[in-house]
């Protein structure tokens, strides 16, 4: 009686063993998969674009020209595209709520890189008009080119959008940040008609001619977008912006522009008055980042500058991202990156996890 019973078991096994499981997860094989190992490196490369913290803590660095780094505290591991990676370029780190990363290269035409910890999965756009705005989305900028066009996620699709021009507007335009305030509304900055509020039902613009001028050249795009403790925005210039969720009876617009805190440096003449990035620290002071003349912050009152350098020699800045635990970092074009010490800004490196002075 025990042999029969373990021979029927047997039996069992196997027939069920030869069937296909019915929640085995069924892969969409117009996407291109490849599993990732990464080469284990000692260093990060010179052209840190990007700094992103996950939910665990991981840090991972976005390079123009050398691919992705993962850095856990211990060690760095590299993923290019002989990886699986779409793009060796980054311009553009995010994650979902189930920790996949999302990595951006402003060159590839309508796909982006997904990453599951293991595997590379390129998702390839689908044009449409589903404008949409859901909480758990995902929104990307897409590759220049005078597209008027954007990527929305929903977890299974990515959809490519296109912007709407302006109210009697119809210049060729790219996006060039994307910023969801704390009302949960998307903003789009541009490059050059200005920037464009979606809040799920209507799209509101505010122009070039009001938001991205330079005193005495022409506007380098919408690049930074900041919403302030008083829920003012910041378009990369010296003014801030009122917004409002209907339109004012005085002026029809939906926002009012303030003189904010002036030239950067607070002279009238100054050349500051535009800037590429910026974030709010945990204490609600605004930090900004210019191309080469370092990083300024304002706590509401006080102006303060920060030289980076390297040889002595101001270098060019790219971004600015505050971590999980409120630590300041900058990207850059060419010196890798820095973190702030809470007096300057050191040169960071990986061993022992630790800035160090650049010489």
């Amino acid at each position: 009686m025990n042999l029969l019973l373990v021979l029927t078991m047997l039996s069992l096994l196997v027939s069920c063993n030869g069937q296909p499981s019915s929640t085995k997860k069924n892969f969409d094989l117009s996407r291109d998969v490849h599993r990732a190992h990464g080469d284990a490196v000692n260093e990060l490369g010179n052209s840190i674009m990007v700094v992103y913290q996950d939910k665990k803590d991981v840090y991972w660095f976005g390079s123009w020209e050398t691919g992705v780094y993962r850095y856990d505290g211990k060690e760095v591991v590299n993923y290019t595209t002989k990886h699986g990676l779409l793009n060796n370029r980054i311009d553009e780190i995010q994650e979902d709520k189930e920790g996949n990363k999302y990595f951006v290269s402003a060159n590839t035409t309508a796909a982006i890189s997904k990453f599951d910890g293991t595997n590379f999965t390129t998702l390839n756009a689908v044009p449409s008009e589903n404008w949409t705005l859901e909480p758990t989305d995902l929104w990307f900028k897409y590759s220049y080119g005078n597209t008027r066009k954007v990527y929305r996620y929903d977890g299974s699709t990515l959809f490519e959008l296109t912007l709407p021009y302006p109210q009697n507007l119809s210049n060729p335009f790219d996006v060039y940040s994307i910023y969801k305030d704390r009302k949960g509304a998307i903003w789009f900055g541009t490059n050059p008609v200005g920037v464009c509020r979606y809040d799920g039902k209507f799209f509101q613009w505010i122009t070039e001619e009001d938001v991205t001028e330079f005193r005495n050249e022409g506007a380098n795009g919408v690049r930074s977008i900041l919403e302030d403790k008083y829920g003012d925005f910041w378009f990369n210039t010296e003014y801030r912006y009122s917004i409002y969720d209907s339109t004012t009876l005085q002026s029809g617009k939906f926002y009012t522009r303030h003189k904010g805190i002036g030239g950067l440096d607070g002279k009238e003449d100054s050349h500051l008055d535009e800037y590429l990035s910026s974030v709010k620290d945990d204490s609600n002071n605004l930090w900004f980042v210019t191309y080469l003349d370092g990083v300024w912050k304002y706590d509401g009152t006080k102006i303060t500058h920060y030289t980076v350098q390297e040889n002595s020699q101001n270098i060019s800045l790219f971004s600015i991202y505050k971590d999980n635990h409120g630590e300041l970092w900058l990207g850059t074009h060419e010196n890798g990156v820095y973190k702030f010490n809470g007096t300057t800004f050191e040169k960071f490196t990986v061993e022992n996890g630790k800035s160090t002075n650049a010489h």
